[in-house]
């Protein structure tokens, strides 16, 4: 590896591997553009796209070099700032592409960005700063209120723009924070326990089950937790299972098609259904090897919704098979196993913490955005990092780089 490569990079290791991630998507968003009925603006999708990476890459070489004192100080107010955005998008924000339903943008001049990238940054950095100064891991339920209330506060905002797929981001984030912070796992599935009534609670049976398992659990733990914390725990999971019901009745009726036609694509088949069974299609069709590169049948027929951003793994599954998605998948484990490395080599804890934050953000990122296209998870409309087509996204994601990249370097003594 050249001198000045490692220089500019920091971790030749990982800015490689999102590089290599960039590129390959810069050709998967040229290839879903090169259809029968050609639209021009997935034509020149990808001409955006690569002005965005030039920019990106300026970016993280300027934030790559400033001092980690600097993100320390900058966290309260960089969080503060995103919730101000956020709160922004529900008065004037607008929708745009697939998410023309929602208030996820906010444009300034030709210029549109979602406010909701900055705040995944700003709340990691914020959760660093937060638990690293604690001295100590947290080892109650009284000890996780303050992060979770840190998370909650953007997760609910975006939440209200409606933007259910970013929305999971936050979650990712603060779990991968709190494990690193040493909190125990027990814990944070008493923590998680809630959704999990929430979801359960559409079978009686199932759901009663899953309380008695939760009262044990309870019972086991009475040593460790305040008697007010197992109330909690128990009056928060039964308000799960109350609620469900009438949650699930004001819900728009694409959302609940959209769980629906998770469980039973043919439920309805040419609406709701149609993203799905058309992403399984695809897929299928790619094989071992895949069709080849620009002639993939079901993008090249406009088949396949969404194929250069929410549905970009689809194409690559066609066109580049089972062998291209083993690829894909590999790079990214790259990546994600380097930003572990490093994040175990760190001394420093806000170190440590940044990294499992970003971790923690594209970790949910993916498994949502594959498992959708091959419907392991209900559709929620969340981009793959570096791959998907959307400016403001590459740009934050390689923020994220320079911010892992300088955390993890500050002294100059984690392993190459």
């Amino acid at each position: 590896m050249g001198g000045w490569f490692r220089k500019w990079s920091r971790d030749p290791q990982l800015v490689l591997g999102v590089a290599f991630l960039s590129l390959f998507g810069l050709a998967m968003i040229y290839s879903a553009g090169v259809t029968i009925s050609p639209q021009r603006v997935v034509q020149v999708a990808w001409m955006r796209q690569l002005a965005w990476f030039v920019i990106a890459l300026g970016t993280f070489t300027v934030l790559s070099r400033v001092p980690v004192a600097w993100l320390e100080w900058v966290a309260v107010p960089a969080y503060v700032m995103s919730l101000v955005l956020l709160a922004a998008t529900l008065v004037i924000g607008s929708g745009v592409g697939t998410a023309a339903g929602t208030k996820s943008f906010i444009a300034i001049g030709p210029m549109r960005f979602q406010p909701a990238e900055v705040a995944k940054l700003a709340t990691v950095l914020v959760l660093a700063r937060y638990l690293a100064s604690r001295g100590r891991s947290p080892s109650n339920l009284r000890d996780l209120v303050a992060p979770g209330v840190l998370a909650a506060v953007p997760l609910g905002l975006v939440l209200l723009q409606p933007d259910l797929g970013t929305a999971q981001a936050f979650v990712g984030i603060l779990f991968a924070t709190l494990f690193w912070a040493g909190t125990p796992v027990a814990l944070l599935l008493l923590l998680a326990s809630p959704v999990a009534a929430l979801i359960l609670a559409y079978n009686t049976i199932v759901w009663s089950v899953y309380i008695v398992i939760v009262m044990v659990a309870l019972y086991l733990w009475r040593y460790r937790l305040y008697l007010y914390e197992s109330a909690a725990v128990l009056l928060a999971n039964f308000a799960a299972g109350t609620i469900a019901r009438p949650l699930w009745d004001s819900m728009p009726a694409y959302q609940q098609n959209r769980i629906l036609v998770f469980l039973d694509p043919q439920v309805d088949p040419r609406q709701a259904g149609y993203h799905i069974i058309q992403s399984k299609i695809a897929i299928g069709n790619g094989g071992l090897f895949g069709k080849g590169f620009l002639d993939g049948t079901q993008k090249r027929y406009d088949f396949l919704p969404e194929q250069h951003t929410d549905f970009i793994f689809s194409v690559v599954g066609e066109e580049l098979g089972f062998l291209g998605v083993v690829v894909a998948l590999l790079a990214f484990g790259w990546v994600m196993a380097r930003l572990t490395h490093l994040a175990s080599e760190a001394e420093d804890p806000f170190a440590g913490l940044v990294l499992m934050g970003i971790f923690g953000a594209w970790l949910v990122h993916i498994f949502v955005n594959v498992g959708m296209t091959v419907g392991v998870v209900p559709i929620t409309g969340i981009p793959l990092p570096f791959v998907s087509y959307g400016g403001s996204f590459l740009l934050m994601s390689w923020v994220a780089v320079a911010l892992a990249v300088r955390v993890g370097h500050d002294d100059d003594r984690v392993a190459a």
